[in-house]
């Protein structure tokens, strides 16, 4: 068996400031970066299992990326998936970052970082009511 390792790329201006975005608000570390005349060209930033790479190469591409980021709590429950994001949302706006509720068919929490580019992180489906 072999298993994949996927690992987004986010267009951004400014990998420097995206890095400093990425790890000091969002909780982010960066294991890895690729300098050229002194400057951050392309870097990963990693958390909790997820990991996505920040690169200026691609101009016409920045702030165009929507990455959807499932947090799986153990054991799996609603309750506990809910508490998790409510967690991650106190977190980060205490961090000063923006955070949006949005919908795709289901709840959502969104965070734009500073180039435009979106992250989703879903919320459970609503259990069926009972009748």
């Amino acid at each position: 068996m072999t298993d994949w390792f996927a690992r987004p790329v986010l267009h951004v201006r400014d990998v420097e400031a995206s890095l400093s975005f990425y790890m000091n608000q969002l909780g982010f570390t960066s294991p890895w970066r690729y300098d050229w005349d002194g400057k951050a060209r392309v870097a990963q930033v990693d958390r909790q299992g997820c990991a996505l790479i920040l690169a200026d190469t691609w101009p016409e591409k920045i702030g165009k990326g929507l990455i959807f980021i499932s947090l799986n709590v153990e054991p799996p429950s609603h309750e506990a998936a809910t508490a998790a994001l409510d967690s991650l949302r106190a977190e980060l706006e205490a961090k000063g970052v923006t955070v949006k509720d949005g919908s795709w068919g289901y709840r959502l929490l969104v965070v734009d970082d500073p180039d435009g580019n979106q992250l989703f992180f879903n919320y459970p489906n609503e259990p069926p009511s009972a009748h």
